[in-house]
Order: structure tokens, then C-alpha cells, then sequence
């Protein structure tokens, strides 16, 4: 299969271009198109034979289910049932949005694309080509990452060639993406709401619109042997084909413990990269070492982690230290990824110094 590649500019939106890629999505086929979280890769949700081809695209694991997106808050009730009056309230307040919401699904939303679950997992993204191709694709969209499975997501077109070329019909390419880590998913079929996957509408904003919101306690463990109710919960995610490690603790004893691992490293003839916010990454000795961008600014440091993620990857890197960032806002998503994608592997700074001392 050839690859279609068009590039878009939203702010001159080139019609021709959705319409041909919204037929082939109509005609069963599959679509890569940009949203402002990450690339999505797009199938007809409501035709289980286009969502299977995902799967099989991405090599995902059958039981993990697909997120259905839609253009317009009308198109809600066709595939869910029972949409309480706070799920409403959140979409007046997040939709379009990086907010994806669980509800009971209808006979309309076929097994194939929910994994196998009686709920259906609902998006409206907040970007203008995304919601074209949507409308004309059929209204209802099923988009995983277009990525292959257990890969970092992509946030431009080019993370989409490198993964699917020749699996996928065509790659809507609309530059890169603004957010840089999936949306959040917000389970609304227990009470209170539960938050499956964090994301850029952190549980503080949602509390202000709806009250009370849990945290699933299994938000930050690796394993899982519960079918997942939504993207994310139950496989290795986001991860490169480097070893990756993340040390926290005090900003010194974290690069501290870094520099050091990587030197033995090297010394051993590997290559090593170096994960680093602004203010610590000029202060590396060895190693590649890549900013993510200043600590405190979370939103920038999500932008750039999956970028960064996939350049250690083309370098050929075969180990990755990263320092823990802030756990606040967005930064909980980041540390989420960040912690999937080193099969939580996590060394405490503090911890690792004085055993070493020890031992000395």
C-alpha cells in the first residue's frame, strides 16, 4: 500500500483535501490526521471492519478499546446511553477539548471498536481540521495515537510515516501539534466520575465544573490484569527502543546519579541520552544531552516529550535517564508517559547515593 501524504494549513483550509480523505474513511479505509494533542489514527467507529484494520495497523491488543470522536455534541446520543447531567457540564466547559468521557455505549458502537466493553469512550477535539475530517468521514471517528502500538505518540506527521508508511491510506499532515499528550480520560459511569488516563484537564479544573473526582490508584502502576477501560491503563505505552530510567529526588543527588550511570555506560560502549529540564541540562558532563524545557512549565515540557522520546530513538541511544519533573497541572500527564514509558523504572536519587556510599 501506498501512502498518501497531504499537507493542510487550517488557517486556509484546503477542503478538497478532507473531502478525500473523509471518503476514505467512509469507504472503510484508514486516515492519520492531526488533533491538538497528538496524531490520531482515524477509522469509521461505527464499522467494525475499519476498526479492526487499526488494531492491525498499530499491532494494538484487541481488548484495548479505540476513543470514538466527534464533531458536534448532537452526535453524543446516537452511541451513548444514560449521559448524566454532569457529563454535560463538562463538555460545556471542555468540548471541543482534550477531554474524553466514558459512557454506557449504544447497539450503534460495534464490540470491535470498544475492545469488547459495554461503554464507549467519546472525544471532540479542539482542532478545526480534525473536526472537518470528522464530518465528513461519516460524523464518527475511531483514533487511537497513529502510532505503532507501545511507541511513543507522534506530534507530527513525520512521527506517522516513520511508524505506519505503507500500512495506512493516507496522513493528513497539519504541522505539529500544540498539547503533546493525550487527552484526558474521565470514566462517567461511576460515581464519583473517575479519572482513567490524566491528561490537560487535570482533576482540579474538573472539580470546579462537576464536584467531586476520583483517581483511579492504578493510574501509575505498569501492571495490570483487568481488561483496561480505556487507552492506556493495561499496556506499555509511550515507550523508545531505549532503556529508560527516571531518578527523582534533590535537583544535585538526581544529576549526581545520572552523570554517573551514564558514565559507566559509555564506559561499557553504549550510548546514552540525558533527559534534562533548562535550568540543569547545560551542567551535564557526558552523554546526549536534550532540554525538555524549563521546570515549572509543564506545558512545554509536554509538547516536547514524545519529540525527544523518538530523537533518541533515531540516534541509535540505547540508554535513557530522565530527571522526574512536577506532578502539577499537566505535569501529572507527563509524569504519567514519562513513567509508562520506563516500564516504571524509577530510581530514588537519595536512595541509590547512599547505597553506592556504602558500598564504597
Amino acid at each position: 500500500m501506498k501512502t498518501i501524504i497531504e499537507q493542510i494549513d487550517i488557517r486556509q483550509m484546503n477542503m478538497d483535501i478532507i473531502r478525500r480523505a473523509g471518503e476514505i474513511l467512509r469507504a472503510g479505509g484508514l486516515t492519520a490526521f492531526p488533533t491538538e494533542t497528538v496524531y490520531g489514527l482515524g477509522a469509521d467507529a461505527l464499522n467494525e471492519l475499519a476498526a479492526k484494520k487499526i488494531y492491525a495497523a498499530k499491532g494494538r491488543p484487541s481488548d484495548n478499546p479505540l476513543i470514538v470522536h466527534i464533531a458536534d455534541m448532537e452526535a453524543l446520543g446516537r452511541i451513548a446511553e444514560d449521559v448524566p447531567e454532569q457529563a454535560k457540564a463538562a463538555a460545556d466547559a471542555f468540548w471541543p477539548g482534550p477531554l474524553t468521557m466514558i459512557f454506557k455505549k449504544t447497539e450503534a458502537v460495534p464490540l470491535g471498536t470498544t475492545g469488547g466493553l459495554d461503554t464507549v469512550a467519546v472525544r471532540m477535539p479542539d482542532h478545526e481540521a480534525a473536526r472537518e475530517l470528522i464530518r465528513a468521514g461519516g460524523g464518527y471517528i475511531a483514533a487511537p495515537s497513529a502510532n505503532t502500538s507501545g511507541r511513543p505518540s507522534p506530534t507530527t506527521a513525520q512521527h506517522v510515516e516513520e511508524d505506519l508508511a505503507g500500512r495506512i491510506d493516507m496522513i493528513v499532515d497539519g504541522g505539529a501539534v500544540e498539547i503533546g499528550v493525550e487527552s484526558t480520560i474521565l470514566d462517567m459511569t461511576v460515581e464519583p466520575p473517575m479519572i482513567l488516563r490524566p491528561g490537560a484537564v487535570t482533576r482540579e479544573m474538573l472539580e470546579e465544573v462537576i464536584g467531586e473526582v476520583a483517581v483511579d490508584k492504578t493510574l501509575l502502576d505498569s501492571v495490570s490484569h483487568t481488561a483496561p477501560k480505556a487507552p492506556g491503563m493495561k499496556y506499555r505505552h509511550y515507550a523508545p527502543k531505549a532503556e529508560l530510567t527516571v531518578v527523582e529526588g534533590e535537583t544535585d543527588q538526581v544529576m549526581c546519579v545520572i552523570d554517573r550511570l551514564a558514565r559507566e555506560k559509555i564506559a561499557g560502549g553504549f550510548k546514552v541520552g540525558i533527559i534534562a529540564a533548562e535550568d540543569t541540562a547545560g551542567r551535564y558532563g557526558t552523554g546526549e544531552v536534550k532540554c525538555i524545557g524549563a521546570r515549572g512549565d509543564e506545558a512545554a515540557i509536554a509538547s516536547h516529550l514524545y519529540g525527544i522520546l523518538r530523537d533518541f530513538d533515531s540516534i541509535g541511544t540505547d540508554y535513557i535517564y530522565s530527571e522526574a519533573f512536577g506532578r502539577e497541572g499537566i505535569g501529572t500527564a507527563v509524569m504519567n508517559r514519562l513513567l509508562k514509558a520506563a516500564g516504571q523504572r524509577v530510581i530514588d536519587a537519595g536512595d541509590f547515593t547512599g547505597r553506592r556510599e556504602k558500598n564504597v
